[in-house]
């Protein structure tokens, strides 16, 4: 059930507007600004219904904060006025509300709305998955890895944790394309997907696909001991599927992974820090494809097969 957030000083008119709706939606109702600023970073909801005037804060100041949230700007929000004149409809809009009710409240007009805008937001946040989803694997696409890579740095940064960041590549897979075709190569990149990513599913992993057959992970707060066991186990599942390939070139499907571990600075650059996690990624090709390469700030390289 879609949730919604009330935010009103008047519980006479807040709990109104919570009859008119709480049979179709999960409402939830407060009464002063800060209260609704504090549950509107608490809780997902799909429409904030937001009063003008109330005492302190009002709401064109409240709705001027949440548009600053990132995670709450996109988030639709109808005031709730008696102020019917152009000049308050237009800041409202101006500072980003998508709608207006006015008071006294018609039931069939405020479901009609809220309806209306609920559906827009669904809409909305499906279209906005999808172009940040691989369709093929089901992963997180190139677009989506730009957008996290940047925020996960600045988190390691801010916490002062271990950051790694790693590059998968599936082995001679043009190869595997030519001899058994490419909706069979679709199947191997789907299956390695599936693999790698069922084991980068805690809350400090992000795994997509950067591109054709390569693939990315970003792992937060593990270390580089841990991080390189880790990826030497996704690398060891990913063969254990026994996935046959032209027997020429490997009995089965593999593939080579390069990473990186360091603990980031204000000053540092993660673009420098990909571009090792690829460096290592090339050794891994270049030492006989079918293992792990890894290193640390200090450059202290380790291999597995």
């Amino acid at each position: 059930m879609d949730k919604i957030l009330i935010v009103d000083d008047s519980p006479v008119q807040a709990n109104f507007l919570s009859s008119i709706l709480s049979p179709d939606y999960e409402v939830t109702v407060v009464h002063t600004a800060e209260e609704g600023l504090g549950q509107a970073k608490a809780v997902e909801y799909s429409l904030i219904l937001l009063d003008v005037i109330m005492p302190g804060m009002d709401g064109f100041q409240l709705l001027k904060m949440l548009q600053e949230e990132v995670i709450l700007r996109h988030t639709p929000v109808i005031l709730i006025t008696s102020l019917n004149d152009i000049q308050n409809e237009e800041r409202g809009l101006t500072l980003g509300a998508v709608d207006y009710i006015t008071k006294p409240f018609h039931p069939a007009i405020v479901r009609a709305r809220v309806h209306t805008h609920i559906n827009l937001y669904k809409y909305r946040t499906q279209i906005e998955r999808e172009a940040t989803v691989d369709q093929l694997t089901g992963v997180p696409n190139r677009r989506r890895y730009d957008e996290v890579s940047v925020q996960r740095w600045q988190d390691a940064i801010r916490l002062g944790v271990p950051f790694s960041v790693c590059m998968f590549d599936i082995d001679k897979f043009k190869v595997y394309n030519d001899t058994f075709g490419h909706p069979a190569g679709d199947k191997v990149i789907k299956a390695v997907a599936e693999t790698a990513s069922s084991m980068l599913r805690r809350g400090t992993d992000f795994f997509a696909r950067y591109g054709g057959e390569e693939f990315v992970a970003l792992i937060l707060g593990g270390g580089s001991e841990n991080d390189f066991a880790h990826l030497c186990r996704v690398h060891q599942a990913v063969e254990e599927l026994h996935i046959a390939h032209n027997p020429e070139v490997s009995p089965w499907v593999t593939i080579s992974i390069g990473g990186i571990s360091v603990l980031p600075k204000a000053e540092s650059s993660f673009d420098t820090y990909l571009k090792m996690a690829d460096a290592m990624l090339y050794d891994a090709k270049r030492f006989g494809r079918n293992q792990v390469v890894w290193t640390n700030e200090r450059m202290e390289q380790r291999r597995e097969k």
